[in-house]
Formats: structure tokens, sequence, C-alpha cells
């Protein structure tokens, strides 16, 4: 597995196509199970041995950061979806983000590239880091501008919206039946309504 690989199935092979976002969109958001298979076939070894730290070296720039935290948070919940496996790797997806932005690294990276260096705060269940998300995705939008059409907006939105959830339940609901978790009287009234899951 080489950091150029995972850049360029996750963005393609024009990274500075305006559209982008929105020619990747199937790949990045629609449960595909053909998808979720080529990603398991090309980057489950690779997985593996990202959280054993044989790719460590790859933190030491931008975009093999941004390429690890793909695999961890991204590419994870394409090869496990529906099972507890698929969220295994979000801490340390989350800490690699953390740390990046500590280090000034995201700022380094394009403004698409820097939505998936930021999914693991989206993806925490923790009001911190969703004040945290909501912070950077809206700091992305502002500086998109109206150039980048709804995009932008649209993520800084779905940030908010995740936020809300964690606000008001202080977790996902709907990981609940997944990771083995009973879901209380308003989680599952929440559940009930249509379209109430990421």
């Amino acid at each position: 597995m080489e950091i150029e690989q995972v850049i360029e199935f996750w963005f393609g092979t024009d990274i500075n196509d305006p559209n982008l976002a929105k020619r990747q969109s199937p790949i990045w958001w629609k449960k595909n199970a053909q998808n979720d298979a080529l990603i398991r076939q090309k980057f489950a070894d690779g997985l593996q041995g990202l959280v054993k730290g044989d790719y460590d070296h790859w933190l030491e720039s931008p975009m093999g950061r941004l390429a690890a935290i793909i695999v961890a948070d991204q590419f994870s919940r394409n090869m496990y979806r529906d099972t507890a496996r698929a969220f295994t790797q979000d801490d340390l997806a989350l800490g690699w983000c953390l740390d990046g932005i500590g280090l000034h690294q995201d700022i380094e990276l394009p403004y698409i590239c820097r939505v998936f260096f930021y999914m693991p705060l989206e993806h925490a269940e923790s009001l911190a880091m969703q004040n945290l998300s909501v912070e950077k995705f809206s700091e992305l939008a502002a500086l998109a501008g109206p150039k980048s059409g709804d995009t932008f907006l649209g993520f800084e939105d779905f940030a908010e919206r995740h936020r809300a959830v964690i606000q008001q339940f202080g977790r996902y609901p709907h990981r609940n039946s997944i990771l083995g978790r009973d879901s209380n009287a308003a989680e599952q009234a929440y559940l009930d309504q249509p379209g109430s899951g990421f």
C-alpha cells in the first residue's frame, strides 16, 4: 500500500478538478457492495499494517497523514460495513487528526482533502470533538468561498447535523445495534424517524 495509491483511489487522478466532489460522491457516500469489496481487496492488508504501526512514517507528511486517516477512518467503514469492526480504528484516526492539526499539516492540504482530514472529528461520539469539527468545517466553507458553490457549505451543514445528534444523545443511536448497545426510548423514537441515521 502506497500513499499515492490511497489518494488516487479516493480523490481520482486530478485533485484540483473543481467537479471532484461531485465526481467522487458515489464512492464517498453511497453504500455499494462492489465498492466495499474492492476497497477490502485493495486495502485490507494495508489497514492491518497501519494499525500495527508499519506505516507510521506516513504521518511525517501532510499527504501521508491524510492517507493514513482515510484508510483508518473511511476505508474501514467500507471494509467492515454494518459490523463493529467498522469503528475499531476511530480512536487511532482521531489521534492522527488531532496531532496533524497541532502540527498544522491540515492547512497545507487542498480544501477537499481537508474534508477527510477532519472527518474523524465528525465521527467522534464526543461533544468537544463535534465542536471542533464544526469549527474546522466552518473555516473550510469560509476559505473555499462562493466559487466552490454549495460544496463546502454542505460539508459544514453535515458537521452541524452530526453535532446536533451528539448534543442530544451523547452518542450516535444508529450505531447502537451494531455495537450491541441498548437504545433508550428517546433514541428509539429518533431511530424510527425516516433518514435518521448517517
